[in-house]
Formats: structure tokens, sequence, C-alpha cells
């Protein structure tokens, strides 16, 4: 462990290193070695994804568009009108008449996959989620670290200012009582 990275993270948090979170470690870390911290974090989450979750959210994502909607309730036309009106005019009977017992077979089956895969896919959203408000906070709180260390600065400099312009007032005002102390000889050796 760096010396450097302790004493800043001491300095800025005004706590022991051992007592600080990991956020506020790895923010110590950044500021120190004065690198960035922002990262593409559902970008570097997508990449570490496996084949199987990247499937889960793509049918997530299909079963939840107004695509999948009408495709569906175009089928579910089909269905009915094929066993309702074509196939009995055809073959005398349907392979699955009114009340559609296979149909209702068919959609509980889809309801009953989709529905984990769905919540699979809302979980590993909710985790995201989770993951970037987490590295949101670590890059507000190195942002306002830096701000303060920023303040500190400027307030360093304004006294340094304050310094140096006093010292130019106090060279005039030497400047200015042996002007004074010229003038009042000046004025004895006239008179």
């Amino acid at each position: 462990m760096d010396k450097k990275i302790r004493d800043t993270a001491e300095k800025i948090f005004n706590s022991e290193y051992e007592k600080l979170t990991e956020q506020e470690r790895h923010v110590a870390h950044h500021i120190t070695e004065r690198t960035p911290i922002s990262t593409n974090i559902v970008q570097d989450y997508s990449e570490k994804m496996t084949l199987g979750q990247k499937m889960a959210d793509k049918v997530a994502s299909f079963g939840g568009s107004w695509m999948f909607i009408i495709i569906f309730m175009i089928v579910l036309i089909i269905w009915i009108v094929l066993n309702s009106f074509i196939l009995i005019k055809l073959r005398n009977g349907s392979f699955d008449p009114y009340p559609y017992i296979f149909l209702n077979l068919i959609l509980s089956m889809l309801a009953a996959i989709q529905a984990p895969i769905i919540m699979m896919s809302q979980n590993r959203q909710v985790y995201k989620d989770r993951l970037s408000a987490e590295h949101d906070y670590e890059v507000n709180l190195k942002s306002e670290l830096e701000i303060i260390a920023l303040h500190e600065k400027v307030d360093s400099l304004k006294q340094e200012q304050w310094k140096g312009l006093i010292s130019i007032q106090e060279e005039q005002l030497k400047l200015l009582g042996q002007l004074v102390e010229d003038l009042k000889k000046d004025k004895r050796n006239t008179s």
C-alpha cells in the first residue's frame, strides 16, 4: 500500500485509511495518481455477459415491444380464423376447435417461459443500475474533492497575493515617508 495514497486518503476524508469504504479508497487512489475515474459501466458489464444472458435480454426486449404484440395478435387472429372457419369447411373439423384448448396450452407455456426470462433480464438491469449509481457516486465524490482542493489552491493564491500587495504597500509607505521627510527638509532649507 502506497504511503502517498494512505496520506491523501486520510487528509481528504479526515479519517483513518482502514475506516474508509472501498469506494472512498478507490477515489483516494485516483486523486493521488491524478487518473480519471470515469468509465462506461454499462459497456464494461455488457462485455462480461454470457451468451445466455445476452439472449435473455434480447428475448425480454422483444417480448416487451410493439412488434411482439402485433405479431402475437396476428398469430392469434390467424389461429382463430383457421380453426373456426377455414379448417371446418376444408376438413369438416379443426385440430383445435372452440374454446381453443391447444392454443391456451401454448399461450400458458409461452408465459411460463417468458416470465422468468424477463425477470432475469430485469434483475440484470437492476444490477447494472446499482453499478452505475455506485460509479456515479465515486465520480461525484472525486469531483467534489477536486473542487475543494481547487478552492484551497485559489484561497492559497489569494493569500499569497494579499501578502504581495501588503509588502508593496509597505514599500510604498516607506517611499512616501521618505518623500515627506525630504519635503520637510526642503521646506526647512528654503525658509
